[in-house]
């Protein structure tokens, strides 16, 4: 069957219908209802005929795993994707749990990221199935948890000796092919200023000052030594960060924040980095101290 008969067969709606049904299936990090959307893809994947089972997961939690096999001869290929989900923020005009469907949207936590590119995943595989292909090589669904915890789903599917000659991961990329991972870590800034009467303001080290400057300085500071990537560049690193403003006229305040660093570069050498960042804070702003904590991992 050509690639085109293979596209025409594509149910849209169906696979539209099937993410709904995912969106409507709350799944916030390290919560009960995560391993409900996760055990709701692996009867979806027995359903297709996929061999599927749940696998551990550190602190109690699972993944989902489903294989195609392979009549013989050929490179496998995984998909890998998470399920867990950052609660809804304030702010929402639309029910984020309904899985709405309009001309343009899908609406719902969680549907960019990453939602949508599991259930085109199933649904690609689906399609396959249905048409009556076979394939040389595995195909590997793997649905994973822990995204918000360092990976920790994917961490142990490698642990557990899951292999494919070739992967893809559909992370939200504006539909954009990149071939480079980044690490991760996960770090903490925190600022000391000089606490003073509201009369004496002036002199308190303006510590919402330092804070906006300090978030601005990362946000827009790259880090070096990133290794070039052809036929285009890698991407060098990404900030998140994740705490409000410090207010009026505290003596400290904290940012959370998670950075990325590409080939070439190490935790060790990124955050050498931001801390060089802050002693330039430190030098604009006399009288600040800065402490920068990086989580373990």
């Amino acid at each position: 069957m050509s690639p085109e008969a293979l596209l025409a067969r594509i149910d849209a709606r169906t696979c539209l219908d099937f993410l709904a049904r995912m969106v409507q299936q709350q799944s916030y990090t390290q919560t009960e209802d995560e391993r409900e959307l996760v055990s709701f893809m692996l009867r979806e994947m027995q359903v297709v005929g996929l061999d599927a089972s749940l696998t551990p997961v550190p602190g109690g939690r699972v993944n989902a795993v489903g294989r195609w096999r392979g009549v013989g001869g050929g490179k496998s290929l995984l998909f890998n994707g998470h399920l867990d989900t950052n609660p809804a923020t304030e702010g929402w005009t639309i029910d984020p749990w309904a899985g709405e469907i309009d001309d343009n949207f899908v609406y719902g936590i969680g549907v960019s990221n990453m939602k949508a590119g599991d259930a085109a995943y199933f649904c690609a595989l689906r399609t396959l199935i249905e048409a009556g292909v076979r394939l040389k090589g595995d195909v590997i669904l793997t649905y994973v948890v822990g995204e918000l915890q360092g990976g920790v789903g994917t961490a142990a599917l490698i642990d557990d000796g899951i292999r494919a000659d070739y992967f893809i991961n559909a992370e939200p990329t504006d539909l954009v092919a990149l071939t480079m991972h980044a690490a991760a870590f996960v770090f903490t800034v925190e600022l000391i200023g000089r606490t003073r009467h509201m009369s004496k303001r002036e002199d308190r080290g303006c510590l919402r000052s330092h804070s906006a400057t300090q978030r601005d300085d990362l946000l827009r500071g790259a880090l070096p030594g990133a290794r070039r990537h052809q036929p285009r560049p890698s991407r060098r690193r990404t900030w998140r960060a994740r705490a409000p403003a410090a207010r009026m006229a505290p003596a400290t305040g904290r940012r959370l924040g998670s950075g990325r660093f590409a080939p070439g570069q190490t935790q060790a050498s990124a955050l050498a980095d931001i801390e060089a960042m802050l002693g330039d804070l430190r030098t604009r702003f006399p009288g600040l101290e800065t402490r920068l904590i990086a989580e373990e991992g």
